[in-house]
């Protein structure tokens, strides 16, 4: 008998996937376990599995396409199964379904579900010369030549900027031959372009989370500068005998770990009736991929040392570039990091990453000239600005979190043990 295979959520956010590739084709035999498609989420492409044996007697999602989440994916029978009253019959849902649904919320549907395409659209600024030399030549009634007025448009001369040099003031090819504008310098013709991309899947969902997050959450900001002279030297030797080369983004996870064991109301989320405070320190660590930021977490990231942190976000990177995340990857953060330094950026405010209460953005390190001992001497400083949400965080626990941040990270033999490393 004909059973349906559906569009499957594959992760908690995930409304939408889109078929990114076919392992099998109509008339193929199937196991269950077999690898059936590869599907894109809203956060990564993962393989698809068959739950059921029979042949493959209907596709419903061609590759590169998208569908609902429940839809139909494909229809496994036996071989030469007539599907033809099944068909029916999800269509007589499909229509039951959309005739419940008002004009206004079917607009919205179609807009969500509708497939990614560029357009591209030009107008050249000739044109509109064009269609004001017309106009000119109706009011004034200039006289041209057919070939002078055909140099005008493909050169972008105005004809009411000419003085005719033929016959009774006409235009002729040695006027448009001999025109100069802006002090010698010919005239400048535009051109107006753009591109249009459907939003993907990632985007949508990206989107949708932070303007929850921000429209929701009661935001407020504290930056505090960091004295990195130590940890530069810290790393330097680390670097010397560990076996995995330690970023700074790596000393800065470690930091924020030992620091949130000491703040605990820091490491909280806010879940409406209720307030909860995680005994367990998780970090997610924001990376930027082409379509948008993935948030995979280190778990347990207090009680971990550099290398295996290094070695993990290190994994992650790969696996987020190349869309292999699993949910269990990016699932379960109790407080984020959204490092920009290495771009360039001397600081930054970051929108909350839900369910955390706190996100941390992080700058690069700056050469500056700083006061020490009363003298100026060269200095490395480093700007970080916590986003707090004010219905869990006040201002004195995010000031009291940064103090000891700066202090861990201003003196890192306080965070690193004998078996940090």
């Amino acid at each position: 008998m004909a059973e349906i295979v559906r569009m499957p959520k594959l992760s908690d956010t995930m409304t939408d996937g889109v078929v990114a590739k076919w392992h099998k084709k109509v008339g193929d035999k199937i196991k269950s376990g077999e690898l059936l498609a590869d599907i894109e989420t809203d956060k990564a492409t993962m393989e698809f599995e068959s739950f059921q044996n029979g042949v493959l007697l209907h596709i419903g999602v061609q590759e590169g396409k998208g569908a609902p989440v429940d839809s139909i994916l494909a229809i496994l029978g036996n071989e030469g199964e007539d599907i033809s009253a099944v068909l029916a019959e999800e269509a007589k849902k499909s229509t039951e379904v959309k005739e419940e649904v008002k004009p206004e919320t079917k607009k919205e549907t179609t807009s969500e579900k509708s497939t990614a395409k560029t357009e591209t659209v030009v107008t050249s600024s000739a044109t509109t010369i064009s269609q004001q030399q017309s106009t000119n030549n109706a009011n004034e009634r200039q006289k041209i030549s057919p070939l002078a007025k055909k140099l005008a448009e493909d050169k972008g001369i105005r004809l009411n900027t000419l003085k005719g040099s033929g016959d009774g003031g006409r235009i002729i090819k040695r006027d448009i031959d001999n025109y100069k504008s802006n002090g010698g310098a010919p005239e400048f013709v535009g051109v107006e372009s753009y591109t249009e991309e459907g939003v993907s899947q990632m985007r949508k969902t990206i989107a949708r989370r932070l303007a929850e997050s921000k429209f929701s959450a009661p935001h407020f900001y504290l930056t505090m500068e960091i004295d990195m002279d130590e940890i530069i030297k810290t790393r330097e030797v680390i670097n010397t005998v560990a076996g995995v080369k330690i970023s700074f983004n790596d000393l800065i996870i470690k930091a924020v770990a030992s620091s949130l064991r000491k703040h605990p109301k820091i490491n909280s989320s806010w879940l409406g009736d209720k307030i909860r405070y995680n005994s367990h320190i998780h970090i997610g660590v924001a990376i930027a991929v082409d379509e948008g930021l993935l948030v995979p977490v280190v778990r347990f990231a207090d009680g971990k040392t550099l290398t295996q942190i290094a070695t993990e976000v290190r994994n992650y990177s790969a696996k987020a570039k190349d869309k292999k995340l699993q949910p269990s990857d990016w699932e379960g953060n109790t407080f984020t990091i959204s490092n920009l330094g290495m771009f360039g950026i001397d600081e930054f405010t970051a929108i909350i990453n839900p369910p955390d209460a706190c996100i941390l953005a992080v700058g690069g390190i700056k050469q500056t000239p700083v006061v020490k001992n009363g003298q100026i001497v060269p200095g490395n400083l480093m700007k970080v600005t916590l986003s707090c949400d004010h219905r869990v965080v006040d201002g004195v626990l995010g000031a009291a979190f940064l103090q000891t941040l700066k202090r861990n990270i201003e003196n890192p033999v306080l965070m690193l043990g004998a078996y940090s490393i």
